[in-house]
């Protein structure tokens, strides 16, 4: 019998294009509400989604011909795994695909800040030449904290190689292989909060990592530090960040995502944003962006055709 995949999320067409060069069907359903796409399940085995709406226990337990859940990016805390484990799903994500626009986005954010482009570039526009307000401040010779050393952490590090930075890694379930990154320091809390001038955050979104950024975790810097989050926004306490950055603990921050996003990350309220955000966009020392590190052309193309590669693996 031919095996099919619903998919529920635009994807790039090499997508489509991969998994019927090998023998799969395709059936597209992206106007499909989450009752309809129920109904649909029954008929494949695999089901692929961006972050249109959570694939919960009760999804899982319906979806009684799923082999193969595929999502289409790196997070996957709109899936439940564990029930998905217990019904002997498999579920494969995509890192591989969005890791290089990742590093790239949070390096470019973090020269932003260090250089006061942001600020520099609207003031020009309106006629106004400062040259020592704008003074920037040289990224050689600082240590770089990277927390989360998996698929983007470690592009992060790989595009720092060249700048003549300290890289620091905290992550408690990753082995840092040193032949492939002699250049990376795997430390402990202690150091890492002692020595950090820049902290980066590369780390999923679970009940251990959601607001792990809090007033106390900020106080633990020795030194104040640049912030760059290109994770969750809720792994981050958005009130705690602006309390850091009033008092000095955190000398800029730079945000592509934010605690305030809807699930499917397409979005934020618009007409109820609290005064935490209100204040961040009034502050000259952050960098916002919406949730576009990982957005790039090429790797809009790549998640597409490892995931499907992946998923063709397990469904074949």
């Amino acid at each position: 019998m031919t095996k099919s995949i619903l998919l529920i999320d635009t994807l790039h067409p090499q997508f489509i294009k991969t998994i019927e060069a090998a023998g799969i069907s395709i059936r597209e359903g992206y106007h499909l509400s989450k009752e309809e796409v129920l109904q649909e399940i029954q008929n494949h085995q695999g089901i692929a989604i961006r972050s249109r709406f959570a694939i919960d226990a009760d999804f899982i337990e319906k979806a009684t011909t799923l082999k193969c859940i595929g999502r289409a990016g790196a997070g996957m805390e709109n899936i439940d795994l564990l029930a998905a484990q217990k019904a002997m799903i498999i579920c494969v994500n995509a890192p591989e695909g969005n890791r290089t626009a990742v590093g790239e986005h949070a390096l470019g954010m973090l020269l932003m800040l260090f250089n006061n482009l942001l600020r520099a570039d609207k003031e020009v526009r309106q006629g106004f030449w400062k040259r020592e307000e704008n003074r920037g401040v040289e990224l050689a010779g600082k240590t770089v904290g990277i927390i989360g050393f998996g698929q983007m952490g470690k592009s992060f590090a790989q595009k720092l190689r060249g700048f003549d930075v300290k890289i620091l890694a905290l992550d408690p379930y990753v082995k840092i292989d040193k032949n492939e990154f002699p250049f990376v320091e795997q430390c402990t809390e202690q150091v890492f909060f002692s020595e950090c001038d820049v902290v980066s955050l590369h780390i999923p979104l679970t009940a251990e990592t959601k607001y792990m950024v809090n007033a106390a975790w900020i106080q633990r810097f020795a030194k104040p530090i640049w912030f760059i989050n290109t994770a969750r926004g809720k792994n981050v306490d958005t009130q705690a960040l602006v309390d850091g950055l009033k008092s000095g603990k955190i000398r800029g921050a730079a945000l592509d995502v934010l605690e305030y996003e809807t699930l499917s990350f397409e979005h934020i309220d618009n007409q109820n944003l609290p005064s935490p955000f209100q204040e961040l966009c009034a502050m000259e020392q952050v960098v916002l962006s919406p949730h576009i590190a990982g957005w790039t052309h090429e790797s809009n193309e790549k998640i597409a055709r490892i995931l499907a590669e992946k998923m063709i693996k397990i469904l074949i």
